[in-house]
């Protein structure tokens, strides 16, 4: 197989990954040192994780800072065939990036992302713009639509939100989330956390949390001070979990939704 793949379809493995190319530009640095420089990324869906990652061509990377792993982890990254430690900056940084199994991506190496994992790169880029976490997904879309509708958020019975000029996030794969003023948001009840979030699509969400004696996790409120400019009607916004609260949208009582998140709030630190 070439090197340099070019078709733009997503394939399938049979390790169970899909794939298919970028046609972005997209780096990769650990503090000042830049160790991915690649206009032939390859997005990665591994099986059971939802969102993408970048793997690239090995000529495209600094292989020269890249060192066999001393302690490879083992069932991680579909079977991975290979595990790298990278040593750059003075810093040895275990098991930073991988090979794939799949025959289809034999001559490409992942890495992992600082703000997802606590290892990896720190700062990536596509073209000359910042991305957080992990990459965007082609087949993902975000809108913030401005609107009238009346929502009412409660906590055991107690409204802490109500208003009639949300702006309503749809995300695909998750619940539509309700932005709300903070004028019709009963802030009292909740304090600030040091809790951060960060999101490729919206920006790094603050967080609060519910002061009351009813169950509910912390940093069950959130809002995006400075969100990306395609998401800016959300800025100073706030959303409570869908998960945890009960909504009613003009009359109507919504179903907490089963998502990605309803078996992990409760486990985060209330800090």
């Amino acid at each position: 197989m070439a090197e340099l793949i070019t078709a733009h379809s997503v394939r399938a493995t049979p390790e169970g990954l899909l794939w298919e190319p970028s046609p972005r530009w997209v780096r990769g640095r650990r503090g000042e040192s830049t160790v991915v420089d690649s206009r032939h990324p390859v997005l990665v869906w591994e099986p059971g994780v939802p969102v993408p990652l970048y793997a690239f061509p090995r000529r495209e990377v600094r292989e020269d800072l890249l060192r066999p792993a001393v302690n490879p982890p083992v069932g991680t990254h579909t079977g991975s065939r290979v595990f790298y430690d990278l040593a750059v900056e003075g810093e040895l940084l275990e098991n930073a990036a991988w090979t794939f199994p799949a025959e289809d991506l034999a001559g490409h190496i992942a890495f992992e992302w600082f703000t997802r994992t606590g290892r990896g790169l720190d700062h990536w880029y596509e073209e000359e713009e910042e991305i957080f976490v992990h990459p965007r997904d082609p087949h993902k879309r975000v809108d913030a639509l401005p609107g009238s509708r009346h929502v009412q958020v409660a906590i055991d019975g107690t409204v802490v939100a109500d208003t009639r000029r949300p702006v309503l996030l749809f995300e695909t794969g998750l619940p539509t989330r309700y932005y709300i003023p903070r004028e019709d948001v009963r802030l009292d009840l909740f304090r600030p956390t040091d809790h951060r979030t960060g999101c490729p699509y919206k920006g790094t969400a603050t967080y609060w949390s519910w002061t009351g004696a009813a169950d509910v996790p912390p940093h069950v409120v959130w809002s995006y001070p400075a969100p990306l400019p395609a998401v800016a009607a959300i800025a100073g916004l706030l959303a409570f979990y869908n998960e945890a609260v009960d909504l009613t949208v003009d009359g109507e009582s919504l179903e907490r939704p089963v998502t990605p998140f309803t078996h992990t709030l409760w486990s985060r630190p209330a800090h």
